[in-house]
């Protein structure tokens, strides 16, 4: 257990015991912190989280007191706004997973990739064969760390197409979305610093974090609204963040959008801070409606903000292409690729150029954003008449994930172990959180046409849920 759970323990039992009173005033963060030996920031998670669940109320000025009426905290539900996590350990669960979701016989609700059918394979292996046959000589020096050339201008054309300026010097050519968000971390960052993540966030975020030796600062973020960006100030006035990991469009696990004010506002908020942003954005091509979202990168004033996206969601996931639009970060970003991976793969770079110049990407986009709809909300329909009624489905436009929300009382691994003995994958809360405040959620992957195999497979989730209620 962590050392702020401790405090956090230790403080409800004084007060359940009376050793503090309604509105008692608590020891100052710094007088806990030496009676403790612990950080304050320790004290401060301690404080946040009691504040959170109703135990305490802190007052401008004059610090933390006992809250006047008590609340148990099985009737507070709300998750604390600000969460430090001094040590990331995820790795192991997600790992076990995602190894789980391999087997074909598997319902993939919990798969993070969309219906591989829904590929347009025969053409890209044609752009895959194009490419292999007129490879220069000199493709493996030429393709080299920014990467190949013509992709790079295609990607900026793409940028310029909604009104931004992003010059192809500054984009770099990775092995997928996750390497230019890992590579954009660490140029920015460095063991135990502090880096803001959504709560619920990305499990790849978390297996950076923990990857890296850096420490989690978890924002509360809403199912429709996205981060909570009054808390997100408050975390960074009190701990130095180095940087920000954050989806703005159709975020995973809980699937929203950033309106364009907030993403305005976000921008605003890292520029006075001085704070990095690593803005995941992988998914804004699923968009619903006539027009693309922007990115918050579309309001950096300084070049510090790495907006990073991929190609895997839209085209071949196994082409495994992304980028990053670096800003300053864009020379340092090459020489840590150089040291890493040394280059993106050749072929795979010259055949993707190849099929944004010879294929109808757009007819292709507009299609598979037809289909995701419509069975995102097939799945929904579907998961709504055979759920109890106290499960919450929290549905946004664009992308294909829902997230589901169980009563507190319920675990979701639980949920998933059952499951998967079934042949049903689910993603469970736990994988998107550093705590256990989402262990009653889990997240579906509502890309897969709702067939009969499907629709059982929901009747039988269904069925297990209300088991585990029973």
């Amino acid at each position: 257990m962590a050392k702020y759970e401790q405090l956090v323990q230790q403080i409800q039992r004084q007060i359940h015991t009376g050793v503090w009173q309604a509105g008692d005033k608590l020891p100052s963060l710094r007088k806990q912190a030496e009676h403790g030996n612990m950080s304050l920031m320790t004290v401060l998670q301690a404080y946040q989280v009691l504040e959170s669940q109703g135990w305490i109320v802190s007052y401008p000025r004059s610090g933390y007191r006992v809250a006047p009426e008590i609340r148990p905290v099985a009737e507070v539900q709300e998750a604390a706004a600000v969460l430090s996590t001094e040590s990331v350990d995820v790795n192991d669960f997600i790992f076990d997973v995602l190894q789980a979701i391999r087997n074909p016989r598997m319902a993939s609700f919990g798969h993070a990739y969309l219906d591989p059918a829904l590929a347009p394979r025969q053409q890209a292996n044609r752009s895959l064969t194009a490419a292999v046959r007129s490879m220069p000589l000199t493709s493996v020096v030429d393709n080299l760390p920014p990467g190949n050339e013509e992709l790079r201008q295609l990607i900026a054309q793409r940028y310029a197409a909604q009104g931004m300026n992003i010059s192809p010097d500054e984009i770099v050519i990775t092995a997928g979305g996750l390497e230019a968000l890992n590579l954009s971390l660490r140029a920015v960052t460095r063991p135990g610093d502090w880096v803001v993540v959504e709560s619920p966030t990305f499990y790849g975020a978390l297996q950076a974090l923990e990857n890296l030796g850096l420490k989690a600062i978890s924002v509360r973020t809403h199912p429709q609204e996205g981060i909570d960006l009054g808390s997100l100030e408050r975390a960074l006035q009190t701990h130095s963040a180095k940087a920000c990991w954050l989806m703005t469009n159709h975020q995973n696990p809980l699937g929203y959008t950033l309106s364009l004010e907030k993403k305005q506002q976000l921008a605003a908020l890292l520029k006075k801070y001085q704070v990095h942003l690593i803005e995941d954005d992988v998914y804004s091509e699923l968009y619903i409606g006539d027009s693309k979202p922007l990115p918050a990168k579309a309001f950096d004033e300084q070049g510090q903000f790495m907006h990073c996206s991929s190609f895997s969601k839209t085209l071949v996931e196994g082409f495994r292409i992304g980028w990053v639009a670096a800003g300053k970060q864009a020379l340092k970003i090459q020489k840590l690729q150089l040291m890493s991976t040394l280059a993106t793969s050749v072929p795979i770079q010259l055949a993707l150029a190849h099929f944004l110049t010879t294929r109808n990407y757009g007819s292709h986009l507009r299609q598979l954003r037809r289909t995701l709809s419509q069975r995102k909300q097939a799945n929904y329909v579907c998961l709504k008449a055979h759920l109890p009624d106290t499960v919450k489905i929290h549905r946004s436009d664009g992308g294909y994930f829902l997230w589901l929300e169980l009563p507190p009382s319920m675990d979701a691994t639980e949920l998933y172990q059952a499951a998967l003995s079934e042949n049903i994958s689910i993603a469970p809360g736990r994988m998107f959180a550093t705590g256990e405040q989402f262990n009653h959620c889990f997240r579906f992957n509502a890309s897969f046409p709702l067939n009969d195999a499907h629709e059982q497979a929901i009747v039988r989730l269904a069925e297990l849920i209300k088991a585990q209620l029973g």
